[in-house]
C-alpha cells in the first residue's frame, strides 16, 4: 500500500468517526433539551392534576437526561484516535456505556415493577386520588414526544451503528411505555378503575426489563470478541473469493470490537510468486473488504504459497 493510500484510509476513518460523532452529539443534545422542558411540563401537570403516577412519569423523563449524558460522553470517548495506550482504538468504552444504561433501564423497569406491585398487593390503587384532565393530556403529549424521539434516536443509532445511541432509544421508548402506563391509569381512575394503574405498571416493568436485558448481551457480545453474524462471515468470504489469485480461503475470523469489526484471514497464493507479488495480492484482499464492509475497523491478511 503506498503512502497516499494510507493516508487516505487515515483521513477516512478519521472523517467517519467525526461524523458519527457530530451525529450522536446532535440527536443526544436535542434529546436532552425535549426532556428537561417535559419533565417540567409533567411535573407541573402532576402537582395540579393531583396524579402521583404523572410525577412519577416526570422523575422517569429526568433521569433520561443524566442517561443522555452517559451517552454523549461514551460515543465521544469511543470515538477518540487511536494512542500509545490504546493502540486499538476506544470502541469497546461505547460498549461500557451502553452497559451502563442497561442497569439503568433495568433499575427503573424494576422501580416501576415493585410500586405497581406493593399497590396492588396492599390494596391502595382504590384509594388513590381521581386526577384531573390536565394530567390525561400531560400523559398523552409524553407519549408522541417520547416515541418521536425514540424513532428519531434509533434511526441516528442505525445509521452510525452505535450501541450506546440505541439504548438511548429504547431508555426513550420506555419512557413511552411508562406514559401509556400512566394513561391507563389516570383514565382508569377518572373512570373509576384505579386498579389500572399498578396493573399496567406491571406490563410496562416486564417491557423495560426486555429491553434492558437484550441492550445488556449486545454490549457484553461485543467486548468479548464474539464473532460476527455467520451472514456478515460469509459475505466476507464471497468477496475475497471474487480476488484474482485467490487460491484457498485457508482460515477467517472476525471479531466485534464495539461498533468496529476486526478480520483476520489467511489466504493461499502460487507459491512461485514472488514475494512482492503474494504482498501485493494480500494487500488488495485488505483494501478490498475495508471498501466494501465500512464497519470492518480493520484486517489483517496473511497469505500462505500453495
Amino acid at each position: 500500500m503506498t503512502t497516499s493510500n494510507i493516508s487516505n484510509l487515515n483521513h477516512s476513518e478519521k472523517a467517519a468517526a467525526s461524523s458519527s460523532s457530530r451525529i450522536a452529539m446532535r440527536v443526544s443534545t436535542g434529546s436532552i433539551v425535549v426532556n428537561l422542558l417535559l419533565s417540567l411540563f409533567k411535573l407541573i401537570a402532576g402537582i395540579i392534576g393531583h396524579s402521583g403516577a404523572m410525577i412519577s412519569d416526570a422523575i422517569h423523563s429526568a433521569s433520561d437526561v443524566f442517561s443522555t449524558i452517559i451517552v454523549m460522553i461514551g460515543v465521544s470517548i469511543a470515538n477518540k484516535a487511536a494512542d500509545q495506550n490504546h493502540p486499538y482504538g476506544h470502541e469497546r468504552l461505547e460498549c461500557v456505556a451502553s452497559t451502563t444504561l442497561a442497569i439503568v433501564l433495568a433499575l427503573t423497569g424494576g422501580g416501576i415493577g415493585y410500586s405497581a406491585l406493593r399497590k396492588i398487593i396492599s390494596g391502595n390503587a382504590a384509594t388513590l386520588a381521581i386526577p384531573g384532565l390536565l394530567a390525561l393530556i400531560a400523559a398523552i403529549v409524553s407519549i408522541i414526544a417520547k416515541e418521536a424521539m425514540y424513532q428519531i434516536t434509533k434511526n441516528a443509532a442505525k445509521k452510525i451503528n452505535s450501541d450506546a445511541l440505541m439504548a438511548d432509544a429504547w431508555h426513550h421508548r420506555s419512557d413511552a411505555l411508562s406514559s401509556i402506563g400512566a394513561f391507563i391509569g389516570i383514565l382508569g381512575a377518572r373512570l373509576g378503575f384505579p386498579i389500572l394503574d399498578p396493573v399496567a405498571g406491571l406490563v410496562i416493568c416486564l417491557f423495560i426489563e426486555k429491553a434492558a436485558f437484550d441492550i445488556y448481551k449486545s454490549a457484553f457480545d461485543k467486548m468479548v470478541d464474539k464473532a460476527c453474524p455467520q451472514e456478515m462471515i460469509d459475505a466476507i468470504r464471497q468477496v475475497i473469493q471474487e480476488q484474482k489469485d485467490i487460491l484457498t480461503i485457508d482460515d477467517l475470523k472476525t471479531r466485534q470490537f464495539g461498533a468496529k469489526i476486526y478480520v483476520d484471514v489467511s489466504i493461499g497464493v502460487d507459491g512461485n510468486k514472488t514475494l512482492r507479488e503474494a504482498h501485493d495480492i494480500a494487500r488488495i484482499v485488505h483494501l478490498t473488504l475495508e471498501r466494501e464492509f465500512p464497519e470492518i475497523k480493520h484486517c489483517m491478511v496473511h497469505e500462505n504459497p500453495k
